[in-house]
């Protein structure tokens, strides 16, 4: 799988916003994400992790799945 860290954005480290954003991903069968669904997490934190998982890839399979993705944030 490909995977893109997401960026802590100048809003969130000025907020000294920390956590997790957890998402549930639907992975269409060319291996791209076909939908991005957040599920938890703080909202600023959240936009970043969905821009981050829309670059992500996974190996190619014959139908849908669904993935459940915990991101974490930390502003070291």
């Amino acid at each position: 799988m490909g995977r893109v860290v997401p960026a802590y954005s100048e809003l969130a480290r000025a907020m000294n916003v920390k956590g997790s954003v957890r998402l549930q991903v639907v992975v269409a069968p060319n291996g791209l994400p076909k939908s991005v669904r957040v599920i938890g997490g703080h909202p600023v934190l959240a936009q970043a992790a969905e821009r981050a998982i829309q670059k992500w890839k996974w190996e190619r399979i014959a139908h849908d799945t669904s993935e459940p993705i915990e991101l974490r944030f930390n502003p070291e």
